[in-house]
């Protein structure tokens, strides 16, 4: 059975840093590239962070380009997002990701952690 479970999400200050973490299990972790992805209060769904099966590789949203981290540990089949100087604009629910890099039509969904930056 596959499944991506999220963690990490919380009510933090503006300012402050969060990190969430997505645990995948049911299927070849090191097959997959891994993203998140969050959609915040009356907005689209929008990717925030990607990085290659093999972790060679990442990109980021320019919103959050040198505020937030995304990797992966393949022994832990765990992606992480470290979130540093979190903003209020970045209040969303955070889901995580897996494609395929060999059938690229297949793709999993975390079931989201939320994620709200406020004083």
């Amino acid at each position: 059975q596959v499944q991506l479970v999220e963690s990490g999400g919380g009510l933090v200050q503006p300012g402050g840093s969060l990190r969430l973490s997505c645990a995948a299990s049911g299927f070849t972790f090191s097959n997959y590239a891994m993203s998140w992805y969050r959609r915040a209060p009356g907005k689209e769904r929008e990717l925030v962070a990607g990085i290659t099966n093999t972790g060679g590789n990442t990109n980021y949203a320019d919103s959050v380009k040198g505020r937030f981290t995304i990797s992966r540990d393949n022994a832990k089949k765990t992606v992480y997002l470290q979130m540093n100087s979190l903003k209020p604009e970045d209040t969303a629910v955070y889901y995580c990701n897996a494609r395929s890099v060999v059938y690229t039509a297949l793709s999993y969904w975390g079931q989201g952690t939320q994620v709200t930056v406020s004083s």
